[in-house]
């Protein structure tokens, strides 16, 4: 994957996303000694980055591919990005979701224009059900993470913050499959100035930081965090890159966590969600490495249920 992909796909993706503003905050930056500048993601068409990678993965398809609709499996985010994106497209979207998904989750999928197929909460049921509509419709299937297109796209959240802050040291962004990771580690490789890119990790679904430590493929023995968007794991297509161009991960606990998120409610004013709080609670918990540098944020993502919060 070169530069020059990510340029290109910028170009494309362009006319069918928002692009989102960079917020700071004085209070903030006096807290944590250094200045930060949040990419803010929760204000991205569906509320989430993964608009970026479903529309470019959408538009990499042939006209017979796009005919024939695209499919995936989550239960999350994507799931709403792909229905908007191949709704923007005009393209139909199969979403196959567990019948445990959120109904909050399911209606805007529906909102969006999805076909919901559920199936059991199993990665097993999930993969067979998609697999079956791959067959039945001829739609292609889009991984939610796993994806050269998706991870492309994602990275294009990072191009746009190092075009507005070309100098930043950090950039910290929240790990759950690894598609927003291994982009902006990308971009930062190519538009950035000796920036590392670190990853944020709840401890209770660090399968991210343990397959950095090993060099292989780790996975979560439980799925027990509020950031429920992390809870999945790495792929073969983003692991190597996250491998290659990424600094190091942080692991932060549940607390941490809900306070980070409680912190930008209050200071900023802004509705995000916990696993976006996750980056930012990673440099609460370590002030000390990032001290009087510039460090970039990428606020994931702002879907949060509103009748569950956790303050």
């Amino acid at each position: 994957m070169q530069k020059e992909d990510l340029v290109q796909c910028h170009k494309r993706i362009a006319p069918h996303i928002h692009r989102t503003p960079v917020l700071t905050s004085r209070l903030i930056d006096r807290m944590v000694g250094a200045e930060l500048f949040f990419k803010c993601e929760n204000f991205q068409r569906m509320g989430a980055y993964k608009m970026r990678g479903a529309t470019n993965a959408i538009l990499q398809l042939s006209d017979e591919q796009r005919s024939k609709g695209v499919v995936t499996h989550s239960s999350g985010n994507f799931a709403q990005a792909l229905s908007l994106a191949a709704k923007s497209l005009g393209v139909k979207a199969y979403i196959v979701m567990p019948t445990a998904a959120p109904q909050v989750k399911k209606n805007a999928v529906l909102e969006y224009g999805g076909k919901i197929i559920e199936c059991e909460p199993t990665l097993e049921a999930r993969k067979a059900a998609a697999q079956k509509i791959e067959t039945e419709k001829g739609a292609t299937f889009i991984h939610p993470s796993n994806s050269v297109n998706v991870i492309i796209g994602q990275g294009t959240a990072c191009m746009e913050l190092l075009e507005e802050h070309p100098d930043l040291d950090f950039i910290i962004v929240p790990v759950g499959g690894g598609g927003l990771i291994a982009g902006t580690a990308l971009a930062a490789h190519y538009f950035g100035k000796n920036c590392k890119v670190i990853g944020a990790e709840p401890f209770a679904v660090d399968d991210a930081y343990r397959s950095f430590q090993s060099g292989k493929i780790e996975l979560n023995k439980t799925t027990e965090t509020i950031a429920d968007g992390l809870k999945t794991n790495l792929g073969d297509k983003n692991f190597p890159l996250i491998r290659k161009y990424v600094n190091s991960i942080v692991r932060v606990s549940e607390e941490e966590i809900i306070e980070a998120m409680r912190l930008i409610w209050e200071r900023m004013k802004i509705i995000i969600e916990p696993s976006s709080a996750v980056a930012f609670a990673a440099v609460l918990s370590e002030k000390d490495k990032f001290k009087k540098k510039k460090v970039g944020i990428i606020v994931s993502g702002g879907n949060v249920d509103l009748k569950n919060l956790p303050f």
